[in-house]
């Protein structure tokens, strides 16, 4: 006799099909949700690490600023002292210049010229007079240059006019002042001159 199977193995073998689906399916859901949660959690890491070192530069830049800001007024006040420096160092050097100057105006002064004026700003000096003549300016000129403390004497402007009665030749000149350089240790040893020991 023939053995004839009445049970539905189809149907049988469809659910052991979808179970077997089932199954693969929450197995592959549950990997990739732990996939996924592992890389939020490494990414979320990184960021946070990121983020901290960013409040880290940021917080360093800020000490640099402070500091380059310090370092800017300290150059600033390092360069007003040596303003203040350079002008004593000026004015010690050149504190006989005015005595010098009027010693130098009436020892080169010829017969015939009057000053009125005198006004020196820097190493100029602007002088204004009378002469008799204009080849008494022209010798008031001649020995300012030869003078060697005053130089390049220029004249800006001369007319005739009457002072007391008398015609007079009013002029308008400039000259300028020789100064010394201060000596610098290459200017010293170059000349070969040495600072004295105390």
């Amino acid at each position: 006799m023939i053995p004839i199977n009445l049970l539905p193995h189809r149907e049988e073998r469809r659910r052991e099909q979808r179970k077997r689906f089932a199954m693969m399916a929450g197995t592959t859901f549950a990997v990739g949700a732990v996939v996924v949660a592992m890389g939020h959690t490494y990414f979320a890491n990184r960021i946070e690490y990121q983020i901290g070192r960013n409040h880290f530069l940021e917080g360093e830049i800020t000490k640099l600023d402070r500091q380059i800001e310090e370092i800017k007024k300290l150059k600033e006040q390092t360069q007003a002292l040596k303003d203040r420096k350079d002008v004593v160092e000026s004015l010690q050097s050149n504190r006989s210049e005015t005595v010098r100057l009027l010693d130098q105006l009436v020892r080169q002064l010829p017969d015939g010229v009057y000053l009125k004026a005198v006004k020196q700003t820097g190493t100029k000096v602007n002088i204004t007079g009378y002469a008799t003549s204009n080849a008494r300016v022209s010798t008031l000129m001649r020995n300012f240059e030869a003078s060697p403390f005053l130089e390049r004497p220029g004249l800006v402007e001369i007319k005739a006019v009457t002072v007391d009665k008398q015609p007079q030749n009013e002029f308008n000149l400039n000259v300028y002042l020789t100064r010394e350089k201060a000596e610098t240790p290459a200017t010293k040893q170059a000349t070969g001159k040495t600072p004295a020991k105390g």
